[in-house]
């Protein structure tokens, strides 16, 4: 069931980003393709790579699946690809787990041909966890040994504003966008809390699906 979720992901994000527009075989890129990615099950013929730090290990562990593409060991901030090398990037709830978000951003705009898609995922958040996050990595830096879930589990946690902002500055054209952020709401008043934290979600929204579909401009 877990394959068939994949693949069935994998197909709704090539029809979203209108690949009749693209290459007969275009050249596609995922950064953080990880163990299952969207590159494993992508409907198309053309070139098909991803990257991902733990490559070699996710390889040895899923030897059929990374058949399926050619995986390199690489971070999304330094990509070892040429410029315009890649008519499709996908970056699917990746950058919120690096240091340095705007830095793999850059880099996928980099990589992308002119005129190429860029499909772009990452959990967005109330401005309240930001904050709270910020305090958290002060008394962690002191050494002070407490944690807090909903403020710990992501190394940056994006706004909407900040989200938009990281694409803004960058040479491309956002064709159609999602935010997620009712749904996020509707879920965490649905469900039944289990500890506190469920009920901060209730009032602060969390992980809210930020979907962003952009092509890169001409010049620029």
């Amino acid at each position: 069931m877990a394959i068939a979720a994949m693949m069935r992901h994998s197909h709704e994000v090539w029809d979203l980003i209108g690949h009749a527009f693209l290459p007969s075989r275009p050249r596609i890129l995922e950064i953080g393709c990880g163990s299952g990615g969207l590159i494993f099950f992508c409907p198309s013929e053309g070139l098909r790579v991803g990257i991902d730090p733990l490559a070699a290990t996710y390889r040895a562990l899923f030897p059929v699946w990374h058949k399926r593409a050619a995986i390199a060991a690489a971070i999304g901030e330094a990509l070892p690809f040429g410029d315009g090398a890649f008519d499709v990037v996908l970056c699917d709830n990746v950058i919120d787990h690096a240091e340095r978000p705007s830095a793999i951003l850059r880099e996928a705009a980099r990589v992308l041909a002119r005129g190429g898609v860029l499909y772009f995922t990452v959990n967005i958040h109330h401005p309240i966890y930001q904050w709270v996050s910020a305090l958290h990595g002060v008394w962690t830096a002191a050494g002070v040994p407490f944690e807090i879930g909903p403020f710990a589990d992501h190394t940056v946690h994006l706004t909407l504003p900040r989200a938009r902002q990281l694409l803004q500055t960058l040479p491309l054209d956002v064709l159609l966008e999602s935010d997620g952020i009712a749904l996020a709401r509707q879920a965490a008043r649905a469900g039944r809390p289990r500890h506190p934290g469920d009920r901060f979600k209730r009032v602060f929204f969390k992980n809210a699906r930020y979907v962003a579909v952009a092509t890169r401009r001409a010049s620029g």
